[in-house]
């Protein structure tokens, strides 16, 4: 008679337990959970290094194939809603699937992806006056972002390439029109060099290379007196002014004798450009966008861009290295599909006629020289 009435208990006691081991493992689970939702939030932040810099790029939960690998530059400050549409044009006809007036293909692997419309961009920026940041907006013609300015005198709209920093409510300038006559009364009708530098070599301004400071970092830059930037306009990329043909005077002044600025690329390239040329001050912006990973092949197409094909998978009469049975290339070497070598250390440079804007050439081949004597 004691047994039976003894399970009763001793069901409700490890009922009792199986609760309380319950909550116990509730509590565990929430305190580990807290645990690894901390470190996610610092895995979240994945940091490429290169140059000295870190990129802070954000992650996701791989709840998709897709997000697994998705790594995107962080840019909460980026205007979220349509661009300005009288400064914008839609991308239609041939050319969104790279092809030319005669409908050839003349770049390869373009085609498909969102409608898009093309946003006019100010290059030149010869408007002088204050320009008001009214936002910082995602350009899909660019890798680097724009900025919509206002003209606080006209109420006028342009974009700019934005650099690095800017924000809206920022007042940027450009002063490639001249030096204003109040900036000039205020050196006492004689432009200081130094005076001129601090007040001007702003962020986000346009000014002519001639009166950029050495050792200025700038981006935007132009070649020719009356052009537009054509140097240093995708994002995160810059020059810096390497010297000026300026001589010193015995009062301590230095003064432009000669017609051209010495600037240096990021490639390494030094060249030439005029001193009348364009020039903002700064980098240019999304500097992190090299380090970003689409994660799926469906966002390339998404963005415009085609599968590219090996050579080795087409048949014999598509390309040079088609044909055969296996993966056979027909003990050739490897060319591009119109028979140019590609590697080989074949040269593609010309030997003449060679740019005379060119100080100084980027190094190639890691800074090794590649010729016959050597190899």
């Amino acid at each position: 008679m004691l047994q039976p009435q003894l399970r009763p208990l001793l069901s409700g006691t490890a009922s009792l337990c199986q609760g309380i081991l319950r909550l116990s493992i509730a509590r565990t689970y929430a305190t580990k959970r807290s645990h690894r939702v901390a470190k996610e939030e610092a895995a979240a932040a994945a940091v490429a290094k290169k140059d000295g810099e870190s990129a802070l790029l954000r992650t996701y939960k791989p709840r998709t194939p897709g997000l697994r690998h998705l790594k995107r530059p962080i840019n909460d400050h980026l205007w979220k809603g349509r661009p300005y549409l009288p400064l914008t044009f839609p991308k239609k006809g041939m050319s969104k699937g790279g092809r030319n007036n005669t409908g050839r293909i003349t770049v390869r692997h373009r085609g498909g992806g969102a409608k898009r419309r093309i946003r006019t961009v100010d290059f030149e920026r010869w408007t002088p006056g204050p320009h008001l940041v009214e936002r910082i907006e995602y350009d899909p013609g660019r890798s680097a972002h724009i900025a919509l300015l206002t003209e606080q005198a006209s109420g006028k709209k342009s974009y700019i390439v934005a650099a690095d920093g800017m924000r809206a409510g920022d007042v940027v300038e450009s002063y490639r029109s001249g030096i204003p006559q109040d900036l000039l009364d205020s050196m006492g009708g004689v432009v200081d060099p130094g005076v001129l530098a601090a007040k001007t070599c702003w962020r986000g301004n346009c000014l002519p290379v001639h009166m950029i400071p050495v050792g200025t970092t700038v981006f935007n830059v132009g070649s020719r007196p009356k052009g537009g930037a054509v140097f240093c306009r995708s994002a995160g990329t810059h020059a810096t002014i390497i010297s000026k043909e300026e001589e010193t005077r015995e009062d301590g002044t230095k003064v432009m004798t000669g017609k051209f600025v010495t600037v240096q690329l990021q490639s390494g390239e030094i060249r030439r450009v005029s001193k009348d040329a364009c020039a903002t001050i700064g980098v240019a912006s999304n500097i992190h966008h090299q380090y970003r990973q689409l994660g799926k092949a469906g966002r390339s197409r998404w963005l415009n861009i085609r599968p590219t094909v090996r050579g080795v998978a087409m048949n014999a009469f598509e390309h040079p290295h088609g044909g055969g049975r296996g993966k056979s290339k027909g003990n050739r070497h490897p060319v591009s599909p119109w028979g140019r070598p590609a590697k080989s250390g074949y040269k593609t440079r010309r030997t003449h006629n060679v740019n005379k804007w060119v100080v100084t050439p980027r190094v190639r081949n890691m800074g090794k020289r590649r010729d016959k004597k050597s190899a």
